[in-house]
């Protein structure tokens, strides 16, 4: 079966086409950046009127990338939820009319989800597996005991760890995005110039959560403090220690719930998963089997999308005319 998936969740644009919910035909993505730098973050009403600008040479592309006729294509997924309520009406109302148009079947899936069905594009994973979602929007650590059945053991109580990379990164000016600047900044500096705190949730039940506005505000506002005057006080070094505490408090949750639940594989999604400390933390630890996407798919992507779509297609999944767009998903949170 072959899918056409689109992704306007956010400030990408983006179509693929993908057989079989494994091989990648093409994968196209129009990418905002440039658009929302002088911003420093994304513009919800730019972001929305680029993809009704963009989005049917972006798909029209996918379609010619893939050397398929219009015909060949199968059935439409479309990221419905969550994200940008404009920019994901923009790309639901495209698929819409695409599927209608052909008779085609339809089906709207969840971004989070397709995150982390982008790595199993590339590797066979048996389930359950301890899933890591780490984005702009979401921080989630769950039991995955199939493509569409998670269970949240863990999550961020306010800030996403891509969040606070982008916050960190505006307020020094250190670039847009602010989790790539961070990362390649990092690579030059050296992440004992500064001493940042941990935070200890001490209140309820958060084995497996985290909190980022701590952190933040310990960066942003509080630098003095935990900077270790032994070390140049530079970019480089300010981006080397910030990483490194963020990922080290998602890492050490992350063990905690590997220990606790035997499993030994790890697959991790979204935008963060890009991150190369992150990558490093987890990689040749013995006995455990880690899967990163490629970095080509850590990002917004629409492979994703199909390849989660198929899944559900064949399952005998079906959307009507009649599905609209959701910006939050309230069953993302820990039970």
């Amino acid at each position: 079966m072959t899918i056409l998936g689109i992704e306007s969740s956010c400030d990408e644009c983006a179509a693929a086409i993908v057989a079989d919910g494994r091989r990648v035909a093409s994968n196209v993505v129009a990418t905002q950046i440039a658009r929302h730098a002088a911003f420093d973050g994304v513009v919800p009403e730019i972001a929305s009127r680029l993809h009704t600008e963009w989005i049917q040479d972006v798909v029209s592309k996918a379609i010619a990338d893939a050397g398929i006729a219009e015909g060949a294509i199968d059935g439409v997924a479309v990221t419905a939820r969550p994200g940008l309520a404009g920019s994901l009406l923009v790309g639901v109302s495209f698929a819409k009319a695409f599927a209608w148009s052909r008779g085609l079947p339809f089906i709207g899936v969840n971004h989070v989800l397709a995150h982390l069905y982008a790595p199993l594009l590339d590797d066979e994973v048996e389930y359950p597996f301890i899933g890591l979602i780490v984005s702009g929007g979401h921080t989630l650590i769950c039991r995955a005991d199939g493509f569409d059945d998670v269970t949240v053991l863990g999550t961020t109580i306010d800030d996403a760890i891509g969040e606070a990379f982008d916050k960190v990164a505006k307020h020094y000016g250190l670039g847009y995005p602010g989790g790539s600047a961070i990362d390649r900044l990092a690579r030059a500096g050296d992440a004992a110039a500064c001493d940042f705190p941990r935070p200890n949730l001490y209140k309820g039940e958060h084995r497996y959560d985290v909190s980022y506005s701590g952190l933040k505000t310990a960066a942003i506002r509080q630098l003095d403090q935990f900077w270790n005057p032994a070390y140049e006080r530079n970019d480089a070094n300010l981006a080397a220690a910030f990483e490194r505490a963020a990922v080290d408090m998602l890492v050490s949750r992350l063990l905690r719930a590997l220990d606790d639940t035997g499993i030994r594989t790890v697959v991790a999604g979204g935008g963060v998963a890009a991150n190369t400390y992150l990558r490093s933390r987890l990689a040749g630890r013995a006995g455990l089997r880690v899967l990163f996407p490629p970095l080509s798919l850590c990002g917004d992507n629409a492979a994703m999308v199909a390849g989660l779509g198929y899944r559900m297609l064949e399952r005998g999944d079906r959307d009507g005319l009649q599905l609209n767009a959701s910006p939050r998903v309230a069953a993302f949170k820990r039970s």
